[in-house]
């Protein structure tokens, strides 16, 4: 299964790519509900190099580690946790930022490994996952476009 959310910015990919570079200072800004973020090692984003998140989620604390997997400058930036047993549920987040007529399209993915029933009995989680993303996607438009 993948949650996917795409939101239209009116600012270019590499002011959009240039937030994620900065994640320090802009996590808790981003949405109301992070928590913290830190880098684990020096050179922020390069493939193989891991940051420490925490967000509320549906009434959750929840905490990760992960691990960039792939990093296109002003275009993708890909990430799995490093924990196997979350990995093996939570397959890995995927935010792509692609040229668009009018700045660019900022599209946030999450590819989770659940059945029908998990679907069914996690309705309401996934639903405030979505909620989330959106919230992360208008956010982040606010804030590139110069409101936010």
């Amino acid at each position: 299964m993948i949650l996917a959310r795409t939101t239209e910015i009116a600012a270019p990919p590499r002011r959009v790519f240039a937030f994620f570079e900065e994640m320090e200072s802009n996590y808790t800004r981003w949405h109301p509900d992070h928590i913290a973020f830190r880098w684990l090692q020096p050179g922020r984003l390069a493939v193989g190099n891991r940051f420490h998140f925490e967000e509320r989620i549906h009434g959750q604390h929840i905490r990760r580690t992960v691990r960039l997997t792939r990093v296109e400058s002003d275009r993708m930036i890909e990430f799995v946790p490093d924990n196997a047993l979350i990995r093996f549920f939570l397959r890995g987040v995927t935010f792509r930022i692609e040229p668009a007529d009018a700045g660019c399209r900022f599209t946030q993915e999450i590819r989770i490994r659940i059945g029908p029933l998990g679907r069914a009995v996690n309705r309401s989680g996934l639903a405030a996952v979505a909620r989330h993303m959106a919230e992360e996607g208008e956010n982040l438009k606010a804030i590139a476009e110069g409101a936010g």
